[in-house]
C-alpha cells in the first residue's frame, strides 16, 4: 500500500515538473576608476560564474563630459568607469569577445553615443553587427523623474532615443535598444502602481514617437525588442503581482494600440536590480535577507520571470562593495538557480485566487494611472513629468514618515535596535576606495588621446554631426563616424547642446506645500518660528546638491520637512557648481546650507564650496552635509569647516532638522 502511494505521487510530480529551465542572465553592476581596472573586475566576475556584464559608468560620462571638464572635478571613476573615447572602450572589453558577450550598458542621455562607441569597436574587431547582444537602458523619462543624469530637453532626448531604435532594429537586431527603466522610480519613492505605469507610459511615450522612422512591418518587432529594468523590493508577493501586472497590461498595449499580432512579440521582457532603498547602514548584515526576499519576486513566478538579474551588495548602504560582496550576491543567485527546484516546475502561482485577485487589483490601477498620464498630455509632456515628480515626492514623503512614526517596521532601524557587533561591518578594509591619481591618470590618457589623433577627422566628423542634428537625419551613423573618428564623448554631447539646448527638471517640490498639522512637525515649527523671531528674520535654508550626482531624493525630502517646519527654503535641483552654490548664498543669505551628495566625491566637492563661500567673505555661514559618507571621510569634512555630517542611518528628518537648527544657537 505504501509502494502504490509512492509511485503515485511521483507519477503526479511527473506531470507538474519539468526540464529544468535554462536561468537568467546572472549580472553585477560594475565598473570604478579606468577601463583597465573594470576590465579586470570583468574578468574576475565572468569567472565566478557571472554570464553577462552590467556596465556602470562614471557620472561625466553618463551627463556628457569628458574627465578633464571643470564639473567633472572629483566624480571621474567614482560611480562607474570613465569613458571618454574608442581607446578607453577598447580597454575596457580588451579579451573579452563582443561576439558572445550579453552587455547591459545602464547609460541614458548618451546612450546613442556609448552604442555608438561599442558598434565602433565590434567593426574593429571583424565582429558582425548581427552578432551583438545587449541592452541601453536609454530612458530618458526616469532621468527627467528620479535619476537626473539628463542632458536635454523631452523632444530631442525622444529624438536621440527614437534614432538610436531605428538603427538598432535595421542593424543589430538583437540588441535591445532602450531599457524602460522603473528601478530608480521605485528607488525614488513610487508605489507599485506608480513605478509601472509610469514606465509603461514611457514605453507608449517612446513608441509613438518611433512609428513615425520605422517602416510599418517592421514595427511589431520594434515593439518585440523593448524591454524593462524593474525594481524588486522586500514585499515580494506584491511584487510578483506588480510584475503579472505589468506583462497582462504591457500585452495589452503591444496588441491593442500597436496591433501586434505575434504572442512572442508581445512578451513583457524585463531585467531587474534588486532594491537598494531599503537597504541600512544599520545592522547591514540583515541587507542580505532582504536581498533574498527581492530576488524571489522576480523569479518565483515563471510567467513573470526576468530575463537578468543583478543583485546589490549587504553593504551599499555603507559605501562601494569589494569584489567579495559582489561575489556574495552572485552566489546568491547561483544558488537559487542551480541548488533549488524553482526551475523544474511551471507557475506555481497560476490558478491562485489570491495573486490573481491582486494582479486584476494592480492592473486596474495601472491602468487608470496610466490613461490620467495620458490626459496630461503623456509621460514625455512638461505637464506629465510634473505630475509624475510631484507624486513621487509625494509617495516618498509618506514611506520616510511611515517609518519615522514607527508604522513600517524596519528592523534594526526602528525595530529591534538591540545588536550584536557585526564581524562582517566592523572588519578592515570594508570598500573598495578609489584612488585619487586615478582622475589625474585617467585625464593624461584622454588628453594624449587628444594630442595623437587625425585632429582634421575628430573636427571633420563632429561637423557632419552638427549637420545631421540640425538636419533632422538618423544620429546614429554619425554618432558611429565620430567614435572611429576618435571623437571624445564631450566633445559629442557639446555638439548636440549646441543644437539642442540643455534641460532642467522640475524638483517635485513646491514653493508652499498644505498646512501641516502633525505633532512632530507642529513642535518643530514652534522651535522654527522661536529662533526666527530671535532672529529678527526667517531662519533660512539652502538645500544643494552640488557636482553631477543626480539623486535628489533626500536632498527633495529635507528641503519640504523644512518648509513645512516654516523655514524659509531654497532648493534649485540639481548638479550646481561649488560657484553655483556660492552665487546662491550671496543672493538668499541663507542661516544654512545642506549640501547633498552620494557619488562618492564629497570631500572634493564640500572643501571646494568651503573655499568659495571664504573668497567671498561668506564663511559665516553654516554649512552641514549629507550622503554615504564613511566615518573617516567624515572627520575630514568636520576639520575643512563641516559643523555636522548626515549619513543613511539619520532617518529621521525631525531629528536632523532639530539639529540643524541648534547650530543656530551655538
Amino acid at each position: 500500500m505504501r509502494f502504490t502511494w509512492f509511485c503515485s505521487a511521483a507519477n503526479v510530480c511527473s506531470l507538474i515538473s519539468m526540464p529544468r529551465e535554462k536561468p537568467w542572465i546572472f549580472r553585477t553592476y560594475a565598473g570604478h576608476s579606468s577601463a583597465a581596472a573594470s576590465n579586470a573586475l570583468y574578468r574576475a566576475n565572468l569567472a565566478k560564474g557571472q554570464t553577462g556584464l552590467s556596465v556602470a559608468f562614471d557620472l561625466p560620462t553618463q551627463t556628457g563630459y569628458d574627465s578633464d571638464h571643470a564639473l567633472a572635478r572629483g566624480e571621474v571613476g567614482k560611480v562607474g568607469v570613465p569613458i571618454s573615447h574608442l581607446g578607453d572602450m577598447r580597454t575596457l572589453f580588451d579579451g573579452l569577445p563582443l561576439d558572445r558577450m550579453n552587455t547591459s550598458m545602464t547609460i541614458n542621455a548618451p546612450a546613442m553615443w556609448l552604442l555608438a562607441l561599442y558598434v565602433a569597436l565590434a567593426d574593429e574587431q571583424g565582429v558582425p553587427r548581427t552578432a551583438l547582444q545587449g541592452t541601453t537602458q536609454n530612458d530618458i523619462v526616469k532621468e527627467y523623474l528620479a535619476r537626473g543624469t539628463h542632458i536635454f530637453p523631452p523632444e530631442p532626448s525622444l529624438r536621440l532615443t527614437t534614432d538610436t531604435i531605428a538603427f538598432a532594429c535595421a542593424e543589430i537586431p538583437k540588441w535591445n535598444p532602450i531599457n524602460l527603466c522603473s528601478y530608480h522610480l521605485q528607488e525614488a519613492g513610487a508605489e507599485p502602481v506608480e513605478e509601472a505605469a509610469f514606465a509603461l507610459s514611457a514605453a507608449i511615450a517612446v513608441l509613438d514617437a518611433a512609428r513615425a522612422q520605422i517602416p510599418r512591418d517592421g514595427f511589431p518587432g520594434a515593439v518585440g525588442r523593448i524591454s524593462f529594468f524593474v525594481n524588486s523590493g522586500v514585499r515580494f508577493i506584491t511584487e510578483i503581482c506588480k510584475l503579472r501586472a505589468m506583462e497582462q497590461v504591457w500585452n495589452e498595449i503591444a496588441r491593442d494600440r500597436y496591433g501586434v499580432e505575434n504572442p512572442k512579440l508581445r512578451l513583457f521582457r524585463y531585467g531587474v536590480q534588486v532594491n537598494s532603498l531599503g537597504l541600512t547602514e544599520q545592522q547591514p548584515e540583515n541587507n542580505v535577507y532582504r536581498i533574498l526576499f527581492g530576488m524571489l519576486g522576480v523569479t518565483l513566478s515563471k510567467r513573470a520571470r526576468g530575463r537578468a538579474v543583478q543583485l546589490p551588495a549587504w553593504n551599499e548602504a555603507l559605501g562601494l562593495p569589494r569584489p567579495w560582496d559582489q561575489q556574495w550576491s552572485l552566489r546568491l543567485q547561483q544558488i537559487a538557480a542551480f541548488e533549488t527546484d524553482l526551475l523544474e516546475y511551471e507557475d506555481i502561482f497560476d490558478g491562485s485566487h489570491v495573486i490573481e485577485a491582486k494582479t486584476e487589483q494592480l492592473a486596474a490601477q495601472i491602468r487608470a494611472e496610466m490613461l490620467r498620464i495620458a490626459e496630461l498630455g503623456g509621460a514625455a509632456s512638461q505637464t506629465g513629468l510634473e505630475y509624475m515628480k510631484e507624486r513621487l515626492v509625494a509617495s516618498n514623503t509618506a514611506r520616510l514618515e511611515a517609518i519615522e512614526r514607527g508604522d513600517e517596521l524596519r528592523v534594526g532601524v526602528n525595530a529591534y535596535v538591540d545588536t550584536e557587533p557585526s564581524p562582517l561591518a566592523t572588519a578592515k578594509a570594508n570598500f573598495v576606495t578609489v584612488d585619487p591619481r586615478s582622475e589625474e591618470e585617467q585625464i593624461a590618457r584622454l588628453q594624449a588621446w587628444r594630442a595623437t589623433r587625425d585632429r582634421n577627422g575628430a573636427a571633420t566628423s563632429l561637423a557632419a554631426l552638427e549637420s545631421a542634428a540640425a538636419s533632422g537625419e538618423n544620429l546614429m551613423p554619425a554618432s558611429i563616424a565620430c567614435a572611429k573618428a576618435g571623437v571624445t564623448t564631450g566633445e559629442w554631447a557639446a555638439i548636440l547642446r549646441k543644437i539642442f539646448g540643455e534641460y532642467r527638471a522640475p524638483t517635485g517640490v513646491a514653493v508652499q506645500g498644505p498646512a501641516r498639522n502633525d505633532e512632530r512637525i507642529m513642535a518643530l515649527k514652534a522651535e522654527v518660528d522661536a529662533v526666527s523671531s530671535r532672529l529678527g528674520r526667517r531662519l533660512s535654508l539652502l538645500v544643494a546638491k552640488p557636482g553631477l550626482d543626480g539623486h535628489s531624493n533626500g536632498a527633495e525630502q529635507i528641503a519640504i520637512r523644512a518648509r513645512d517646519a516654516g523655514m524659509a527654503v531654497v532648493y534649485e535641483g540639481i548638479r550646481m557648481s561649488p560657484a553655483d552654490i556660492v552665487a546662491a548664498v550671496e543672493t538668499h543669505r541663507p542661516h544654512v546650507i545642506g549640501l547633498s551628495i552620494l557619488s562618492g566625491s564629497h570631500v572634493s566637492l564640500v572643501r571646494e564650496v568651503l573655499d568659495g563661500l571664504r573668497a567671498a567673505g561668506l564663511g559665516e555661514v553654516k554649512v552641514v552635509a549629507g550622503g554615504i559618507i564613511p566615518a573617516a571621510d567624515e572627520k575630514v569634512l568636520k576639520s575643512a569647516g563641516v559643523e555636522a555630517v548626515f549619513s543613511p542611518k539619520d532617518y529621521d528628518v525631525n531629528a536632523i532638522l532639530h539639529e540643524v537648527i541648534a547650530l543656530i544657537h551655538s
